[in-house]
């Protein structure tokens, strides 16, 4: 065992020793009982970025690396014999992960408008490439080559102070995301996903050949980067990933998330997922995210997450994607009504390019929705599930509770004008009304259970895509 590798031991040691005397102890039945911060259950929804060296190919997915030169995919070996010079490597693409147009402000203001109430910014990929300088990372990090550039947020002012003169330079030179949401957008939390692995990287493909019996790669690695992070750029959320091929003390999973919520700087208001080693997935972590795209339709027991992508087929950015890859806005908030109704929030990525730039696409997706929220929003924010989540006679119709308020999201406009729900039935104290439409709405009790509901002449409608009938005074059928 090198001197390197005893010291990187002893600090990990010394850690826990010091972390074990918390709240909270390194022990998932410890670490379950934390409450749930409530600004995550209100949110409702999240903006993903996906964004990283693999944004320079642009080509296939966020896994180009890996299925070029891991599973060695035709299709990327194809592509790359076409395109690049015999020799040519994956960090080659590095130096044209430019971000010559990456606007942190404007940013911002797509986020906010939206409608997002966290955003969650990839810091590493399974590629090992770091958003920021981070020091475990050398040369292969977005300040030591490609962008120039931190590309998270401001370092704390201690951090400045153990910073090289040229990384604070571009540092306190160039704008940043955690900046600019934090100054411009105050309403909206700031989050970080991290990939707990690397595909190749020699020290974590050693302990995978030792069967994890040893840490080298999580002891000077991993966990040194994810303590970084929430020292540096107190993320609200951390995103973990990357975790599926060894278990959880082998990454110290708990170890981490002990100190997190004992005493990181971000201890009361933090919440994490549930990726953090073989069999914690769907079990564990603040919330549950389960399988990527999680959507199960039914009321769960725990708070999950939709982590969903805008582009049906890829994280990352595509340039060959073509339209009908892209989901519409009714498919964006038809899958937005599923997952509130059902307790989730939702997770919208998108893949930004090599240069920095939102495509119109996206921004059009997610200033759409923003709109809708804009009319609709008291539909989704702060709201509970009801005790149905869809309606048991009409297809399409989600339900979701604030106090004495039902809201029946319909994705449909019905047929002459005439809802039929039968989950709901009316009492005597019952209205029923459109939101932003200024008059009641007519409405029938059924025989034996439910109601119809007269919609008004649609023309005279504020919402458009997708309507919301608020409902008060009434039973569940």
């Amino acid at each position: 065992m090198s001197a390197m590798t005893r010291t990187a031991y002893l600090l990990v040691f010394l850690g826990f020793l010091a972390r074990t005397c918390g709240q909270y102890q390194p022990t998932w039945d410890s670490l379950d009982t934390r409450p749930l911060p409530a600004w995550y259950d209100g949110a409702k929804i999240g903006i993903f970025i996906h964004w990283g060296v693999f944004s320079v190919p642009s080509f296939g997915s966020e896994w180009f690396w890996q299925n070029w030169q891991g599973v060695n995919s035709s299709d990327y070996v194809k592509f790359m014999d076409k395109n690049f010079r015999p020799g040519f490597t994956y960090p080659d693409f590095a130096s044209q992960f430019t971000a010559e147009f990456y606007d942190p402000e404007a940013w911002a203001n797509i986020f906010k408008a939206s409608g997002a109430r966290y955003v969650v910014l990839t810091s590493k990929h399974h590629e090992g490439f770091t958003n920021w300088p981070s020091r475990y990372s050398w040369n292969w990090n977005s300040v030591d080559v490609g962008p120039k550039r931190d590309l998270l947020g401001n370092l704390t002012s201690e951090s400045q102070q153990v910073a090289s003169v040229i990384v604070t330079v571009f540092i306190h030179t160039a704008g940043d995301l955690a900046k600019a949401i934090k100054s411009t957008t105050p309403d909206i939390h700031f989050g970080l996903y991290h990939s707990l692995f690397e595909w190749f990287n020699p020290r974590y493909l050693d302990d995978k050949t030792n069967k994890f019996f040893t840490n080298d790669f999580v002891a000077t690695k991993t966990m040194p980067e994810l303590y970084e992070l929430v020292n540096k750029y107190e993320p609200e959320v951390i995103w973990s990933d990357g975790d599926w091929e060894a278990p959880d003390w082998y990454w110290n999973s708990t170890v981490f998330l002990a100190w997190l919520f004992n005493d990181s700087p971000v201890k009361d208001t933090v919440v994490t997922n549930d990726r953090w080693g073989i069999g914690v997935t769907c079990h564990h972590g603040s919330y549950y995210t389960c399988s990527d795209r999680y959507n199960p339709g039914v009321l769960q027991l725990h708070k999950w997450e939709n982590a969903m992508t805008l582009d049906k087929n890829s994280w990352g950015y595509r340039r060959n994607a073509p339209l009908a890859d892209y989901l519409s806005v009714h498919d964006l908030l038809t899958t937005m009504a599923q997952t509130i109704s059902c307790g989730g929030n939702i997770l919208i990525n998108i893949g930004p390019t090599h240069d920095g730039r939102i495509a119109p696409i996206m921004e059009e997706r997610l200033r759409e929705l923003g709109s809708w929220l804009n009319v609709n929003g008291e539909a989704v924010y702060d709201t509970t599930p009801w005790k149905h989540q869809n309606d048991t006679v009409t297809p399409g119709v989600w339900f979701t509770s604030k106090e004495d308020t039902v809201y029946a999201i319909v994705l449909s406009w019905p047929k002459n004008n005439e809802l039929v729900l039968g989950s709901v039935n009316s009492t005597p104290q019952t209205e029923v009304a459109m939101i932003r439409y200024p008059s009641s709405l007519q409405f029938q009790a059924r025989d034996p259970s439910g109601i119809t509901v007269t919609f008004p002449p649609m023309s005279e409608v504020t919402s458009q895509w997708v309507w919301v009938l608020a409902m008060s005074g009434v039973d569940s059928a």
